[in-house]
């Protein structure tokens, strides 16, 4: 079984124990495959091979098992099976520590649209805010029962190296390795380097040395305390799930993680059909027709703009509570406000200030509060007042200027003449 590495959302330091100071991991509990494996034209051509893999099939054997069945039976070929690109994804028992989350999957989402019920699209939780903790990737070269190199970048992200595992040490008399604590060492490749190059790697440009990354995620409703992996080799399909990571990481503060909204909106992955360029062996530039992986957030982005405003309440009836289970005596947060209270500017966070601070500190420095709108439109665009982050932009500007607002005043009056 397999980890991950997952970074917790408050940053609380990981206390250094006997297997090293590290992040909390989590352990994988099953594979969803992006794709099917098929006979080879030669394979095909065997009658018994066809059995072998049909059977397979029905029982719900990994394609893993399903290869060496074959081969065992039919030692002459080598390589029988080929992965095939489909609309749909693959939820095998074989797969899954317990068989039964297989099938759970299926009957929840899986939908028939004419080629039988298959999972074409399923909603996604992440557990980390981190995408490249949510999404690990690396350029890879294997041999038959070991990864032999691997990509890593340096702990500032700028340089990225090429790793293997170091040489098992032998002891004194040269005969007798030494035992091992925590594995296996690695350290940087030697005959380049150390740094990992593609373009002038021999594995790389003999396909030996692929990209090769997974998805780590939770299916809502499948009862289980695993993550799920999707494992991916396309570079377009990861490069487009960064860009949506980022981008709902921007208006949610950072967040990627947990239910989207409120009312439990979630990404979800599915497939498209799209045409991807693609260099023959003569180097001419072609486009041809895959299913990739999308990862989709059908989301109000608007909502996710507005998502932080209410946390102060949250925040105020969280401390509430706590002290309640505490045993310490404590008034009830109010629901609603006092007449007094409403004459009192409610208290900023910083950073985030309201709407309705931004306008009272701009009236009260005696700019047009219709005037400094248009300006501040022009300026951060239409989204600032929705916006946490471009309110707090908002706030830093006016309070550069909060010794000389007759100069800011100024300031606005020249820009809206230029917009005129």
């Amino acid at each position: 079984m397999t980890t991950a590495v997952v970074t917790t959302q408050d940053g609380t330091p990981v206390l250094p124990t006997l297997l090293g100071q590290g992040a909390v991991r989590i352990p994988i509990g099953g594979k969803i495959r992006p794709g099917i494996k098929v006979l080879t034209k030669k394979a095909a051509e065997e009658p018994k091979a066809k059995d072998i893999y049909r059977q397979g099939v029905t029982d719900g054997l990994s394609f893993e098992q399903i290869e060496q069945a074959l081969i065992k039976a039919l030692p002459q070929l080598k390589s029988p099976l080929i992965p095939r690109n489909i609309p749909w994804f693959t939820a095998r028992a074989a797969d899954f520590p317990n068989p039964e989350v297989a099938r759970q999957i299926l009957d929840t989402y899986g939908e028939d649209r004419g080629q039988g019920r298959h999972l074409y699209r399923f909603p996604v939780v992440f557990p980390s805010d981190h995408w490249q903790t949510v999404m690990p990737h690396e350029l890879a070269a294997w041999s038959a029962s070991e990864k032999r190199y691997w990509s890593q970048y340096s702990p500032d992200g700028q340089v990225r190296h090429c790793m293997r595992h170091a040489p098992i040490p032998i002891d004194h008399t040269g005969r007798r390795t030494i035992r091992i604590f925590g594995g296996r060492k690695t350290i940087q490749r030697e005959d380049n380097g150390g740094i990992c190059d593609p373009e002038s790697c021999p594995e790389y440009q003999q396909r030996q040395c692929n990209l090769t990354g997974r998805f780590l995620f939770f299916i809502p409703g499948i009862r289980t305390i695993s993550a799920l992996e999707l494992p991916t080799n396309s570079f377009y399909a990861m490069s487009h799930a960064i860009q949506r990571f980022q981008a709902i990481g921007h208006m949610r503060g950072g967040r990627i993680s947990g239910f989207l909204g409120r009312t439990g909106e979630t990404f979800y992955l599915t497939k498209v059909l799209r045409e991807v360029p693609h260099i023959d062996a003569s180097g001419r530039a072609l486009r041809v027709p895959q299913w990739i992986i999308e990862l989709e957030a059908p989301v109000d982005v608007t909502a996710l703009l507005r998502e932080g405003e209410n946390q102060d309440t949250v925040i105020a009836q969280a401390d509430f509570a706590a002290r309640v289970l505490e045993g310490v005596k404590a008034e009830p947060v109010p629901q609603s406000p006092a007449p007094e209270e409403l004459l009192a500017p409610p208290p900023m966070r910083p950073g985030h200030p309201t709407l309705e601070q931004v306008m009272n500190r701009i009236a009260g420095i005696g700019i047009d509060i219709d005037h400094f709108s248009r300006y501040a439109d022009e300026r951060w665009g239409c989204g600032w007042k929705i916006n946490p982050q471009g309110r707090g932009r908002v706030w830093d500007e006016i309070e550069r200027y909060r010794n000389d607002p007759e100069g800011y005043a100024d300031k606005v009056d020249v820009a809206l003449r230029g917009t005129v």
